[in-house]
């Protein structure tokens, strides 16, 4: 199993693209591996024949360096490895081998006994069951094996309590809940996201911003455009992001440790991690040295950095790195506002609410005269305390709010 990331400590099987006695060539798709990250094509580097497929399509949790197939010279063999097996090559080193006659111990100590021999034989001495004992029904003596319960969704959590905890519902197996296996890149996110909880001392700054002239700039830039391009207010919001990290460097950095010594490294460059939702989970594909692109730049970059990220065939380098991430919620009306955890070793990242009508005092020659309405969004950025002191959370804020509300800064 080859490491396709460096967070990388076991991956799924795909497809496999070869099969034996297939001839390969360096650069040839050998097979689809799924990263913690994302589904793969694994691209082997050695002329060779496939003489073995070791671990077959679907097969899980597979950990990195243990063997999953068998490659040999051109002209050998093949036939020779038919019955070769993962023992025959060493074993998988990632799972202990059982202990069959302790294993079936086990399953005898939970073996339930024979109803009809009207005496239960002896337990086996300190042997305990984790699963729920059988129960005896108080009208019959019926005795009822326990029960497996699914989730069903919604529409089973909507029937009545009633039905729900009828005896006879109970005595069919009727499923109240479904255990769905966390996949590699579950496992990855709760991993780091409880790291970076634990880790990173969180603290959190909001702001309103109007975004009235930016909404109109967006609208006259797509006019323009006769169809070449179409920029959303997350391109605008990514740049702007850019700019205020660029003036506030602080905000652009991470917490390292290297060789020994705590450094906070400083990036003279702002590469915007944005925050995908894909079907797997959510990545964060990178929009590279973004002070130095257009806005049509960006806008195309992130329509095919967010494609291939929801397709699963981003590269690592294209989720791996950044300087400070944006998440963007704006999209769903319901969000007023929401915080985000840190993408260490990140200092900062910018979640971002839906866009609102807010009444707003209408300034006039002599003074506040009525009110017009202003289309405002809740900008809150969590920044890392460990790098970032609350006073200088404060001022990006506030250069993130000058930025937006004068859009035309990030188009001169």
């Amino acid at each position: 199993m080859p490491a396709l990331s460096p967070t990388m400590t076991a991956g799924n099987i795909g497809a496999w693209n070869k099969q034996p006695g297939d001839t390969l060539a360096p650069g040839d798709v050998l097979v689809e591996i799924e990263t913690d990250k994302a589904q793969m094509d694994f691209e082997f580097q050695e002329d060779g024949v496939l003489a073995k497929i070791l671990k077959e399509s679907g097969e899980k949790d597979i950990a990195v360096g243990n063997p999953i197939g068998v490659m040999i010279e051109e002209g050998g063999d093949v036939s020779a490895f038919a019955d070769f097996s993962v023992e025959d090559a060493g074993g998988d080193k990632s799972k202990p081998k059982e202990d069959k006659q302790a294993g079936q111990e086990a399953a005898n100590a939970t073996e339930a006994p024979d109803s009809g021999s009207g005496t239960a034989p002896a337990a086996p001495k300190k042997q305990e069951s984790s699963a729920p004992a059988p129960q005896e029904s108080e009208s019959s003596g019926e005795r009822l094996q326990p029960t497996i319960s699914r989730w069903k969704g919604p529409q089973a959590a909507q029937a009545s309590p009633a039905a729900a905890a009828t005896p006879a519902a109970a005595a069919a197996g009727a499923a109240t809940y479904e255990d769905i296996p966390a996949s590699s890149m579950r496992k990855t996110i709760a991993s780091r996201l409880t790291q970076s909880m634990q880790q990173n001392p969180h603290y959190f700054v909001a702001s309103s911003v109007s975004v009235t002239k930016l909404l109109k700039l967006r609208q006259a830039l797509n006019a323009s455009a006769d169809g070449k391009y179409k920029l959303s207010v997350n391109d605008f919001l990514i740049k702007a992001v850019a700019v205020a990290a660029k003036k506030v460097p602080a905000a652009n950095s991470s917490w390292r440790e290297i060789d020994g010594q705590v450094v906070v490294r400083q990036h003279n460059v702002v590469d915007v991690s944005v925050a995908v939702a894909t079907p797997v989970g959510l990545m964060t594909p990178i929009v590279k040295n973004v002070l130095g692109s257009g806005l049509e730049s960006i806008s195309a970059t992130i329509k095919d950095l967010g494609k291939r990220a929801r397709d699963g065939k981003l590269k690592p380098e294209e989720y791996q790195g950044g300087t400070i991430t944006i998440s963007n919620m704006g999209m769903n009306d319901a969000i007023d506002r929401f915080t985000a955890v840190i993408n260490p070793p990140q200092a900062a990242i910018v979640a971002v609410g839906a866009v609102k009508k807010v009444a707003v005092p209408k300034e006039g020659e002599e003074g506040a005269e009525g009110i017009e309405w202003d289309d405002q969004m809740v900008l809150t950025a969590s920044f890392d305390h460990k790098v970032v002191d609350g006073a200088v959370g404060g001022e990006f804020m506030r250069e993130l709010k000058k930025v937006i509300e004068s859009p035309l800064n990030m188009v001169l």
